[in-house]
């Protein structure tokens, strides 16, 4: 599942709560729990996708642990081609807004997971 489901799955559930049960306190009880549940899948899933990254970043070959960044460089090296006019004439903004939006977001993961990184290792300590 992908994580950004999670928080429209919830509300949608919570709206159905609010509509099938008219004791306003038992359907708080349930949402609350609700609340809970969709934090451990969060947690379930964002755990799974780390266990892939680290495994990858532990494989036997360079291109095994390297993919990622050799792919994200390549994008972000298409999209400074553009801004240098290296790219076709006919080439449509939307693409070009598409390698950006992978490259923001392949950015901000990176962030995420050295700040991520940086706290574990204090915590461990």
């Amino acid at each position: 599942m992908n994580p950004a489901f999670i928080p429209v799955i919830g509300t949608a559930v919570k709206k159905l709560i609010d509509r099938a049960i008219p004791d306003k306190d038992k359907a708080l009880e349930i949402k609350r729990q609700l609340d809970l549940d969709l934090q451990d899948i969060e947690r379930t899933e964002l755990k799974g996708a780390i266990d892939i990254i680290v495994a990858e970043a532990k494989g036997d070959s360079w291109l095994q642990r390297s993919w990622r960044p050799v792919l994200m460089l390549w994008f972000a090296g298409l999209v400074g081609a553009h801004w240098l006019g290296f790219t076709p004439e006919n080439m449509p903004q939307e693409t070009v807004n598409h390698l950006l939006t992978i490259v923001q977001y392949g950015v901000s993961g990176y962030i995420a997971s050295r700040g991520v990184e940086k706290a574990v290792k204090e915590w461990n300590k």
